[in-house]
């Protein structure tokens, strides 16, 4: 699956609880917002802290939904940029006879 993501939403949180949490929340707005689960998360290096891995596990629904972990020193501290990752998005939307 491919790592690039031209749209997402950028959400600022500067709160003092773990990465897995602020991805958690994140992702549940993102959800609310744009009806789907975003499946990459961009985030700076220093907010990974003790995360280990490039995969964060979150509770979407009640429902277990893993997401890549990108780290990107262009997001500032404590903003995340999530999404649906290019390529995935792609062959869901739009029909493979007019991507050229």
């Amino acid at each position: 699956m491919s790592t690039s993501l031209k749209i997402g939403m950028l959400v600022f949180d500067d709160g003092d609880c773990l990465l897995q949490q602020k991805v958690q929340r994140a992702a549940r707005r993102y959800v609310l917002k744009y009806g789907e689960a975003p499946n990459l998360v961009f985030v700076n290096p220093l907010m990974r802290g003790d995360e280990d891995g490039d995969q964060l596990t979150v509770r979407l629904d009640g429902k277990p939904h893993v997401l890549t972990l990108k780290q990107a020193r262009s997001i500032l501290p404590h903003h995340l940029w999530l999404g649906v990752a290019q390529s995935a998005h792609m062959s869901a939307d739009i029909p493979a006879a007019s991507v050229r």
